[in-house]
């Protein structure tokens, strides 16, 4: 069975591969690969990710069919489904490894920024769900000098989101809680560049991981 620690390292593999242009080469997505995971699944890491078209988890992480467990919403956010989603994964295939993935120049932390600066009405309901998911990772930072530089704001806003997100995974689950503390399951949170293509594992990576 793949280790936590293992499975962040198959990742970081990939990603590798995908920043030096190598990935996909040993990828087998053919017929024989499909048929092999009609009867099941055995993902190794679980990836909640944002759903922005240029962050793909597969292609980010050079992984094929079967491989990852892929959750994506706007601004990687954590509501129950998104808990249910990472507890099923958890339970039914002993996916050892949970990334919650956010990106540079996130729309959805530039969005909440925006509405925190200069509150409006927001149209949605529904977008307005997300916004206030984000807002306190992000109303804090406004607070502070960084709302006189756009862009460092919205980078230390992105890290905060996908700390909070982790953390709500760590702590607002029994089950989830239970698998960390039985030593089953690592939860840790990563950034990866639209500049660079390169994803860094910053928040809940043990020691010399």
């Amino acid at each position: 069975m793949t280790t936590a620690l293992e499975a962040l390292a198959r990742l970081r593999e990939g990603n590798s591969r995908f920043v030096n242009g190598s990935a996909g080469s040993h990828l087998n997505l053919d017929e024989s690969r499909r048929n092999q995971l009609v009867a099941g699944q055995k993902p190794f890491a679980i990836i909640l990710g944002c759903s922005d078209s240029r962050v793909p988890a597969e292609l980010v992480f050079d992984q094929g069919l079967g491989d990852l467990f892929v959750i994506r919403i706007a601004g990687n956010i954590v509501a129950p489904s998104q808990v249910g989603s990472v507890e099923f994964a958890a339970e039914q295939f002993g996916t050892p490894l949970v990334v919650v993935l956010g990106h540079s120049r996130c729309g959805a932390i530039t969005a909440t920024i925006e509405q925190v600066l200069r509150p409006a009405r927001n149209p949605s309901h529904n977008i307005h769900s997300i916004v206030e998911r984000i807002r306190p990772s992000v109303a804090p930072l406004v607070a502070t000098e960084l709302r006189h530089d756009h862009d460092a704001l919205v980078g230390h806003a992105v890290r905060a989101n996908v700390c909070a997100s982790a953390n709500h995974l760590r702590h607002g689950s029994e089950i989830l809680e239970q698998m960390i503390q039985d030593g089953r399951m690592l939860i840790v949170g990563a950034e990866y560049s639209l500049e660079t293509g390169v994803v860094d594992f910053f928040d809940g990576v043990p020691d010399g991981a």
